[in-house]
């Protein structure tokens, strides 16, 4: 009879909403035991109801795990290697979107949006690779987004911390490689879970700003395209595809509509691409 010790063992990052309480109950479901990381203790009630609903709850193991805390990484592996002496999976799936017209985002808005989406994923990352290194393999699977591939207006902020994970991700592959660490990238476009609307929420432009109708129409189109977006079951379920695969590849883009618009950004001239980006926008 398998042992909780026997089951492989994954740490998931923001598991209290949206993609990350998704994920949990995923792999849950494909055998792991999950270590869901939770900012607020008083917020895992979604997510133990969810388990409870798919049959997994034996199997999610909420710990806090506040990412821009180097203290709760590191006691969340600490904990990690005492109870169960191993970690095969880690998914940085923690992050906030937050936005605006780079000429109007207070100075404020950079640093923060830095510290959960770019510097919380490689302060886990880091406490979580000596016990993967140890045993000899592990797999990382970072949630980017189609924000870490292409900017676009409004959403500065969100796409610089995206961008710089893609940097930190393909250095980290390289480096890791040899100690049978694996590094995958999955990169969603739009779909409808809570970091939207509370990123809506904050995308605001002074009265007389020159740039209220591009905002306008920014909001109007993100808006758009998160009603309009598809299951973020989808976006779990390819995790957990990525988790139980003995050779992913590097990238992973979704929808089908992302994985075109990056294919187009490859295959036209920057400007070229630049101003079909602007005619989308204008057309919202």
């Amino acid at each position: 009879m398998k042992t909780r010790q026997d089951h492989p063992v994954a740490l998931v990052t923001g598991s209290s909403s949206g993609f990350g309480l998704l994920i949990c109950v995923e792999l849950a479901l494909r055998g792991f035991i999950v270590v869901a990381g939770i900012r607020r203790p008083e917020a895992q009630a979604g997510l133990m109801e969810a388990a409870e609903r798919a049959g997994v709850r034996e199997r999610i193991d909420p710990v806090q795990l506040e990412v821009t805390s180097e203290t709760d990484a590191e006691r969340a592996v600490s904990y990690i290697r005492g109870q169960y002496r191993r970690l095969d999976m880690l998914v940085n799936n923690a992050g906030t979107a937050l936005g605006g017209l780079i000429e109007e985002v207070p100075a404020a808005v950079w640093p923060e949006q830095m510290e959960t989406n770019f510097h919380g994923t490689v302060r886990v990352t880091r406490s979580a690779l000596p016990l993967m290194r140890e045993r000899g393999k592990g797999r990382i699977i970072q949630m980017s987004s189609i924000s870490g591939r292409i900017g676009f207006p409004g959403y500065g902020p969100y796409a610089a911390s995206k961008f710089a994970l893609e940097g930190f991700s393909e250095c980290l592959a390289l480096e890791v490689r040899p100690f049978g660490i694996d590094v995958v990238m999955v990169e969603p476009g739009a779909y409808g879970t809570p970091i939207w609307n509370k990123g809506f929420a904050r995308m605001n432009a002074a009265p007389n700003s020159p740039y209220r109708n591009m905002l306008d129409k920014v909001l109007a189109f993100s808006r758009k395209s998160a009603e309009q977006g598809g299951d973020p079951r989808e976006v779990a379920g390819l995790v957990a595809d990525i988790a139980c695969m003995k050779r992913p590849a590097f990238r992973y883009a979704l929808p089908r509509s992302t994985k075109w618009t990056i294919r187009a950004k490859t295959a036209l001239p920057g400007r070229l691409f630049q101003r079909m980006m602007a005619y989308i926008l204008d057309k919202a």
